[in-house]
Parts: C-alpha cells; structure tokens; sequence
C-alpha cells in the first residue's frame, strides 16, 4: 500500500501483525537507497527504528494508516544513529504514553541525555510482551557498529528485527522476499563497508542464528523469509573470509 505518492513511501504486512514501512530515497550523484520501519500491532504497539528526524511525517503517515499513532507504546531502537532513533523525540510528543527501548549501555550513553523520557533499557536476553507478540533484546556490541547496538526478536512469528544486517541498496521495492539477499548485501558492503569487525562478531551471529529466525526484518532492503539461520551464518563466513 503506498502511503504517500510523492515519497512512495508504502506499508506491507511481511508477517502475522508485523508490517514493514519503506520510504526510497534518491542520493545526490549516488544511488537510490531506502528506510525501512517495522511496526508490530498489538495491545502495546513497538516500533522498531523512527527513521531520521525530517522523514518523521511520511512515517506517521504510514502507521496511521494501520492503528493511531498515539497508541504507540515503545519506540526502539538498535543503535544511536539518526536513521534509528533521529525522529525519537517527536514520536515521544506524539504519543503521550511511549517511552524509548534500547540497550542498557544505549540508555546510559546516549538515549536518556537526547530522548523527552527516560528509556526502557533492556538488558541481553530480556523479553517484553506487547500482548499477542512477545520480543526478545539481544546485546550485538560493536556488531554491526556501536558499542551499544542490540537487536530485536519477535518470538512468536520468529522474526528478527535485524536492523543494518544484510543492507541493500536500491529502492527496497519488494516488501519480503525468499530470494538470496547476502550477494546484494555484500555488494553493498563491498562499496562502503559499514561493519566494525569486532573479534565476537561470528560469535554474535552464530547465537542469533541458534534462535532459528524465519523472517529476517532488514532496516535497508528487502525483508527476508526463509532460513535465517543459514543466512546468518553465511553472512558470519563472509564477514571472516573477506574481512
């Protein structure tokens, strides 16, 4: 469905209650590229990643189309970076009973000194129950950057909310696909390489491949279903072999 036909921004239900938000945007002199959203409807709705601050009214735009803003109840976030958390602030003033999640390190470092209201900090493995739909936190430092990066899960539909892994280029025109997306990831990555390359990142994503994900929501691109664990796993065998 798409939301606003200037932006093309769109919205599609890519699993049971998760619907995924898509604006493409045009780089100057560069390629096109594209934000995604992933808003969980539920008795407490989650939204996982804002987007930057001047995208803010396409992606309200967006979710009103599926329930009233001013319902959202958490905000999430991976990492403290504008694509993730630039609109924060104003989705705190837009619905009045939301409060930030993010890591505890994200919280001490950074979200509690910018958002309006002090966050939800997770801690690694906690679970939070939005009704139907329960999520999972992960810490991931420094995977794929940040020392406060972490991720989330959704353990009924097994669907992880994989923020910048397997980043890809283009519009994102497809909502959800069961098509390789780690050549076209790597691709992207081989041009400007986003990862910090820490010593547990193998580590890292053999854990969350044990989680045996089967949708794997990206914030850039294409969510995928399938076997998120192979996909992981190949993701963490590139990341070793190429560096």
């Amino acid at each position: 469905m798409i939301t606003n036909p200037d932006s093309r921004t769109n919205v599609h239900e890519i699993v049971s209650g998760i619907y995924r938000i898509n604006t493409p945007i045009a780089i100057p002199n560069g390629p096109a590229f594209n934000f995604n959203q992933y808003l969980i409807a539920d008795d407490e709705p989650l939204l996982f990643h804002t987007g930057p601050r001047k995208m803010f009214p396409l992606v309200v735009e967006a979710i009103g189309k599926i329930l009233p803003v001013k319902n959202l109840r958490y905000i999430a976030l991976s990492h403290f970076e504008a694509d993730e958390c630039g609109a924060l602030n104003e989705f705190l003033s837009a619905a009045p009973n939301s409060v930030p999640v993010c890591s505890k390190t994200a919280a001490m470092v950074s979200v509690n000194d910018f958002a309006d209201r002090p966050a939800k900090a997770l801690g690694d493995g906690e679970t939070l129950s939005l009704g139907k739909h329960t999520v999972r936190w992960y810490d991931t430092p420094h995977m794929p950057h940040g020392w406060e990066a972490g991720l989330m899960m959704d353990l009924q539909t097994r669907t992880l909310l994989c923020g910048d892994l397997f980043t890809q280029g283009g519009g994102g025109e497809t909502p959800v696909t069961e098509s390789d997306i780690l050549g076209p990831s790597e691709a992207f990555r081989s041009q400007m390489d986003y990862y910090a390359h820490c010593p547990n990142t193998q580590a890292i994503l053999e854990r969350l491949a044990g989680e045996l994900p089967e949708v794997l929501a990206c914030m850039h691109g294409s969510a995928y279903r399938g076997n998120g664990a192979v996909a992981l796993r190949a993701l963490g065998e590139s990341l070793r072999t190429v560096g």
